[in-house]
């Protein structure tokens, strides 16, 4: 196999893991404030948590310092898997369609980073706790689709005007605007997922009156329509800033060290 071929999918890997780890307190309280607030499920009726920070103190003092990184195993082998994969495929994909980096256009990159969520996503959900692929494949679409060209947009942007040159700085940037957008494109879909994934921690849902009923969400859109009906158009953005927060930094490292990588074969294999 030639080594432009695999390069993409060891890196990737290898970013997507550490990110992960970086980030992944981030990640808990986002969790926290989006299943909070659900004024149809009595057992998260109450708001806990005023946001990030707090978030994140009440956990640690209340919880401890590894609460906040419960279920780091699960989330490491997905990045394992989908992380190698997702960015594996993009990279491969907008080859296959121009062969030249020069050439690419945004339309083409978010095609491919369109399909290479859904495949990376469909290929690592056993990893993750849904069953089906549905609403994980949706988002993964979403932010790959958005998250990838985006970076490669910008990038492509301020190296073209000559504003900040292949630097550090233009990854940075470039890293952290793709973030924002990704965190724009995806809150409202990771919201709906991560209710879905907590009803099904529990089969059953109970209401004030202590009647067992079934799951609260028959599907991702009527998840979507409820939390909509009963908390508020707003609802769909719970979780907003650390999800930001958290995809800046996780992109910055992701790319920093998935070009570092790449850096340091290509260089091996000149002096080769």
């Amino acid at each position: 196999m030639d080594s432009k071929t695999w390069q993409p999918f060891v890196f990737g890997g290898i970013a997507s893991v550490t990110a992960e780890c970086g980030t992944f307190p981030i990640d808990t309280t986002k969790t926290r404030l989006q299943v909070q607030g659900q004024k149809i499920d009595v057992r998260l009726t109450e708001c806990r948590y005023r946001g990030m920070f707090h978030a994140m103190f009440r956990i640690f003092k209340e919880e401890g310092y590894l609460a906040l990184y419960s279920g780091i195993a699960p989330a490491i082998l997905r990045q394992a898997t989908y992380g190698t994969i997702k960015i594996g495929v993009y990279q491969h994909l907008k080859r296959v369609f121009v062969p030249d980096p020069k050439d690419e256009t945004l339309p083409i990159n978010v095609f491919c980073g369109i399909v290479a969520g859904i495949i990376s996503s469909s290929i690592a959900n056993p990893t993750d706790v849904l069953k089906g692929v549905g609403p994980t494949a949706q988002r993964a679409a979403i932010i790959v689709g958005v998250e990838l060209p985006a970076y490669d947009a910008c990038k492509k942007y301020f190296l073209n005007t000559g504003q900040l040159g292949d630097t550090k700085a233009n990854h940075f940037l470039s890293s952290f605007l793709a973030g924002l957008a990704g965190a724009i494109a995806s809150t409202p879909v990771d919201v709906v997922k991560t209710r879905l994934m907590n009803q099904r921690k529990l089969k059953v849902s109970v209401i004030s009156n202590g009647t067992a009923i079934p799951a609260i969400y028959n599907s991702s859109l009527d998840c979507l329509l409820q939390t909509v009906r009963t908390e508020g158009l707003q609802a769909l953005y719970k979780g907003f800033i650390p999800n930001w927060v958290r995809l800046g930094p996780w992109n910055i490292i992701h790319f920093r060290l998935f070009l570092f990588n790449w850096g340091t074969v290509e260089m091996l294999n000149k002096i080769r």
